[in-house]
């Protein structure tokens, strides 16, 4: 293989969990604006076993060339093999940029490839751009969360980042688009696994979708305490929702990490959101800049989520919330 002349902005494609999970579609669409201010292409990378689906699916929705590896070897997802790939791949095309979702596995697996390949990486961001100097503007969390800092990589390639889910939206599905699918062979030599999947099972947990969902019930610490604080389920189930939670809300054990909203957890662009009992601090309202609609109920008339609602109600959160469900239940009845 010789190295590509053109800049190239590459997407790793995790595809385990398609349909939940949207964030190499969310990537791609990014990808798209960033190649268009630094004239590269966006180039999606594919490996597994029978995955022509995928292949499709990457292309319908942006990417300009896919570089996919189909083998039964690589059936069964595996760090090391994995990143031996990339690596070589990396060293033999140059790309400009690689993106990869900030999902348990993208956390995981971009520290490791970063170290391989010598470059930096911004980890969780919130935003992306090029600067005036043509370079990446990887715009990730710092300082614990309570400020957002615009990170460049000056010096090395690739540039790389991990981004949030829920950060970008996707491009609507194009059966018309057209991709150069490149079907790359096994290399050989790969490392034999030190870890090896026997099997594997979904959780019976309930899987938090929120950043999918057109309606949210949010609540915060003022929501008073875990029972007052579950009373939100009720809301989102009359709604046809989620429910999310603010960090302090899930350290006190009132909701799991799966419903925590903001820097440190799930971007959101519901269609109307509710927020019961919050602040407004900026770790969490971060991660609110797509939703359509807020209506924020809370005692301070000036707390910062009162500002930035559509609709502001001044009062007990506990007591809106159960005043609200039991005229939301009347009105069913009726």
């Amino acid at each position: 293989m010789t190295k590509s002349r053109k800049k190239s902005i590459w997407v790793f494609g995790d595809y385990r969990n398609y349909y939940q999970n949207r964030v190499t579609l969310q990537l791609i669409s990014k990808a798209m604006d960033l190649a268009k201010t630094i004239r590269a292409e966006v180039c999606a990378l594919i490996f597994g076993h029978e995955i022509d689906e995928w292949i499709m699916e990457y292309t319908a929705h942006g990417a300009d060339r896919i570089l996919a590896i189909d083998d039964p070897a690589l059936k069964s997802y595996s760090t090391e093999k994995y990143l031996a790939i990339i690596e070589a791949l990396a060293n033999q095309r140059d790309p400009e940029i690689i993106l990869i979702g900030a999902t348990d596995f993208g956390r995981e697996f971009a520290p490791r490839l970063a170290k391989r390949l010598k470059t930096g990486l911004s980890a969780d961001c919130v935003g992306l751009d090029i600067s005036q100097d043509g370079l990446l503007l990887q715009i990730a969390p710092s300082f614990g969360g309570n400020m957002l800092a615009e990170i460049v990589t000056e010096l090395h390639r690739p540039q790389m980042a991990t981004v949030r889910p829920g950060t970008f939206k996707e491009i609507p599905h194009d059966y018309q688009r057209k991709a150069l699918v490149e079907r790359l062979p096994l290399m050989k030599g790969l490392p034999k696994p030190r870890v090896r999947l026997v099997e594997y099972e979904r959780s019976v947990e309930k899987e938090h979708t929120i950043e999918n969902a057109s309606v949210i019930v949010c609540g915060g610490r003022g929501m008073g305490n875990k029972e007052k604080f579950k009373k939100l389920q009720d809301l989102a189930k009359l709604l046809g929702g989620d429910v999310g939670a603010t960090r302090p809300v899930v350290y006190a054990g009132w909701a799991d990490h799966g419903a925590l909203v903001g820097q440190a957890g799930k971007h959101i662009k519901p269609k109307i959101l509710f927020s019961f009992g919050i602040s407004g601090a900026i770790q969490h309202t971060a991660g609110l800049g797509e939703a359509n609609f807020i209506v924020a109920i809370n005692k301070n008339p000036q707390a910062t989520m009162m500002k930035m609602a559509d609709v502001a109600v001044v009062g007990d959160a506990s007591d809106v919330l159960n005043n609200l469900i039991k005229e939301l239940k009347k009105r069913i009845r009726e």
